[in-house]
């Protein structure tokens, strides 16, 4: 059942994230409602601008259609991650997507303000959730390049306030892509909580998003490059961070680098240990199993495992 993000805030806030988890394929959608849908956890699906052009975009809606009447027990919000205003527009028009972002966080203050109040005004008359970004996340995925500026909290309030977006992402000291913190010996890297705190103090109740937010596990990297990969030694948020987090307002935890290092992993490791192989559904299920226990492990992390029920009675559904 496709609903909105602002009704899975509403639910969430204070108590757990939400996991919004980018697809490409068709390995990826299944193992993302197996896992959700085994783990009891309502989830989002985002679609980026890259997904959206890496095949055709009616090939991905068609496939998450699918998955929702192979899985109807699943509850999720379909979401256009990192929106330029036009494809915004698309996806709102398109009566498919419950929620887009808009993200003109690269332009000053009043210019990201004022094109975000377009969207909203848009988006909310056809009841489609708008997600706004206020600050510069660092690093690269994608076409998103940027350099880290964390998000000033009064701003944030002046922002929401102009705005009437239902969300906001906001810049706490993630970033984007598989590099996000150089590996050093005894250093620990973490959000900056202070900034969540001073943006829920001038905003109570309002959902915070976080970007960035793959945990980059070690193993998985160590995995990749025994099997041939050479990425560099990095790391990403410490999964103990979500839940602290959601408990001041963060309601959505974005996660897409982990799902790539594991399909890479998997298709590594599997063609190095059956060289005879060449038929592509073979790593293929063993990926969507592979997702599909990951998507578990982060729900479990996050505090949206075994939420699924509670959800469903609270948007009166049956």
């Amino acid at each position: 059942m496709i609903v909105t993000t602002a009704q899975l805030f509403k639910i969430a806030y204070g108590k757990y994230a939400i996991g919004a988890y980018n697809i490409n394929n068709l390995e990826q959608t299944v193992g993302l409602f197996q896992g959700n849908v085994q783990s009891k956890a309502p989830f989002i699906i985002q679609l980026s601008r890259g997904a959206r052009k890496y095949t055709d975009k009616r090939y991905l809606e068609a496939m998450i259609r699918t998955s929702q009447d192979v899985f109807p027990e699943a509850i999720f919000a379909v979401h256009l991650d990192h929106g330029d205003e036009q494809t915004c527009y698309d996806c709102i028009a398109s009566g498919f997507y419950s929620s887009v972002m808009i993200d003109a966080s690269h332009e000053p203050f009043e210019k990201n303000a004022e094109i975000t109040k377009r969207v909203v005004d848009k988006a909310h008359a056809r009841g489609v959730s708008v997600e706004a970004e206020l600050g510069m996340l660092g690093g690269v995925e994608e076409d998103i390049v940027g350099n880290v500026c964390l998000t000033d909290p009064a701003e944030a309030k002046t922002f929401v306030e102009m705005t009437k977006c239902d969300s906001l992402a906001v810049a706490i000291g993630t970033s984007h892509g598989a590099y996000k913190f150089k590996a050093e010996p005894g250093k620990k890297f973490g959000l900056h909580f202070e900034v969540i705190e001073a943006i829920q103090k001038l905003l109570p109740g309002y959902p915070m998003v976080m970007h960035g937010s793959s945990s980059v596990p070690k193993d998985e990297v160590d995995r990749i490059n025994k099997a041939g990969g050479k990425m560099q030694e990095t790391s990403g948020v410490p999964e103990g961070d979500f839940l602290p987090a959601a408990k001041l307002g963060v309601c959505k935890v974005n996660i897409d680098t982990d799902g790539r290092l594991v399909w890479t992993r998997v298709h590594r490791e599997f063609f190095r240990d059956h060289p005879e192989k060449f038929d592509l559904r073979d790593p293929g299920k063993v990926y969507i199993e592979e997702y599909a226990k990951m998507m578990a492990h982060k729900n479990q992390a996050l505090g949206s495992a075994g939420q699924l029920d509670d959800v469903r009675a609270k948007l009166g559904k049956k």
